[in-house]
């Protein structure tokens, strides 16, 4: 049983455990419906990589919102993403030829984030390693989408949506692990 400091500093870190819930299975539905797409062209891709940048942008704000630190990273990360899926829906042929790129330095930066974040709630979350991993296999991941930007669409698709399951299954599993330790 946690006590009531420790309750307070997950909320504090992570934000209330129903945000984590809601954002899980909105990545969940995200990645399974990614992977059911059949893009037609190129463009169609790039748009969809625009509107899922914005929806990040918008989720980290409101992450931002309900927590007491690091409101700032939160901040910048938003503000990144809504640039990058301006930046697609602006320039869809030329995003394309970009977007392994991109997507690589934001699953980079956003692996290393929650890599950060799990080191920082080792003392007081029992899941924090789960964090670590996935933060881990997406800077892998990244690594790997960086290295080799000429990608065919399919498999584009496929490590997108590979991200976005494992950061649903993340959210989900954090947001039980909240809520089991504020009850």
């Amino acid at each position: 049983m946690q006590s009531a400091a420790d309750e307070r500093t997950m909320a504090k870190v992570f934000g209330p455990w129903w945000l984590f819930l809601l954002t899980g299975v909105a990545w969940l539905f995200f990645a399974f419906f990614l992977l059911s797409f059949d893009p037609g062209t190129v463009e169609v891709i790039s748009l969809f990589a625009g509107v899922a940048f914005i929806a990040v942008g918008l989720l980290e704000f409101l992450v931002a919102s309900a927590v007491d630190s690091w409101k700032w990273a939160h901040v910048v990360l938003g503000v990144l993403c809504i640039i990058a899926g301006m930046i697609a829906f602006l320039e869809p042929v030329q995003t394309f030829v970009n977007l392994a790129i991109l997507i690589g330095w934001f699953i980079l930066i956003r692996g290393t984030f929650d890599v950060v974040l799990s080191l920082m709630a080792r003392k007081v979350v029992e899941l924090w390693w789960l964090r670590l991993v996935i933060g881990i296999v997406q800077i892998l991941i990244a690594f790997w989408a960086i290295g080799y930007p000429g990608r065919s669409i399919v498999l584009l698709v496929v490590w997108v949506a590979a991200w976005a399951l494992s950061k649903g299954v993340l959210d989900i599993a954090l947001a039980f692990h909240l809520k089991e330790a504020q009850e």
